[in-house]
């Protein structure tokens, strides 16, 4: 489906397939194999969590921890990848969170590593596939109005994000899609910003978009979205909400090099370099992807 912002067409866009409950067969075959998202909305309503995992829950639990919470400012040149904006209390945080809009999140938050029996209340879904990294379920948190950017996740492995609080709007695309969504070289940021880009966006200066073909989709109580490996996605809090990853790498030993790679050679050398020569860094990758984006373009008007 083409979607239309005024006059323009923008990015190609479609429902994310939902099912209640799925065998492990139809998983593959269906959703794994061909690397396609699907929600699974029943996959978690059997797990304590479900009807546990609340504000006060957590603000109980470890509300007496300290966490970095990030705003919404895209990063840049001179931006270092996941350094706090602020830090504070977590059980401040979620109150703040929860008395209304709040432009602060918090991701890859280990809650586990300070209240492990938490991990009691959630079962690691083996069923549909293996390769999950059991020592690092996260925790994902954002006041209504927060927003997380267009990225890809570096380590490459397959996600199972599950919706515990609130609702969030999620949009999707195939890691294919990288050069029409105007992806950092070095980097797994967008050089665009799609924060609410269903009201707007700047097809002007990023025209490339307009082909990209994706998906979109809200999570709400319950729903567990499953990600595959390299999938770009930028999420929307239209409420204050808190949700949990769990990953697992690829079979492959191809995927699982590629993760390697990317973890600690490619972000090394861009750290590396975003400290020696930010400006030249920055000016060199803006024009590779503009070039990369022409070369999209030149394609659809063959």
């Amino acid at each position: 489906m083409v979607n239309f912002i005024g006059n323009l067409i923008a990015m190609q866009l479609k429902a994310v397939e939902k099912v209640d409950q799925i065998s492990a067969e139809a998983f593959h075959k269906n959703y794994y194999v061909p690397r396609k998202p699907v929600v699974i909305s029943g996959l978690a309503k059997n797990w304590p969590a479900y009807s546990k995992w609340d504000w006060d829950f957590f603000i109980k639990e470890v509300g007496d921890k300290e966490v970095g919470v990030y705003n919404n400012v895209k990063s840049d040149a001179y931006t270092a990848i996941n350094t706090a904006d602020e830090y504070m209390f977590f059980g401040e945080y979620l109150r703040r969170a929860k008395a209304g809009p709040l432009d602060l999140r918090i991701f890859l938050f280990n809650i586990f590593e300070h209240a492990p029996g938490i991990t009691k209340d959630f079962t690691w879904p083996d069923h549909l596939m293996k390769g999950f990294i059991k020592k690092y379920p996260m925790l994902f948190v954002g006041g209504q109005g927060s927003i997380t950017h267009m990225h890809f996740d570096i380590d490459m492995s397959h996600i199972l994000h599950t919706q515990f609080i609130g609702k969030k709007k999620v949009l999707l695309f195939p890691f294919e899609e990288q050069y029409k969504l105007y992806r950092k070289p070095w980097e797994v940021l967008s050089m665009a910003n799609y924060a609410n880009y269903s009201q707007s966006f700047d097809y002007e200066n990023f025209p490339a978009v307009k082909l990209a073909k994706g998906y979109e989709v809200i999570l709400e109580h319950g729903d567990t979205l499953f990600m595959p490996a390299g999938y770009w996605h930028h999420m929307e809090y239209l409420e204050a909400g808190l949700a949990m990853s769990l990953r697992a790498m690829q079979n492959g030993i191809g995927g699982k090099l590629n993760g390697l790679w990317k973890l600690f050679g490619m972000r090394g050398i861009d750290t590396m370099m975003k400290k020696t020569a930010p400006e030249w860094w920055y000016n060199q990758k803006k024009g590779k992807l503009y070039r990369l984006a022409g070369q999209e373009l030149k394609k659809m008007n063959k």
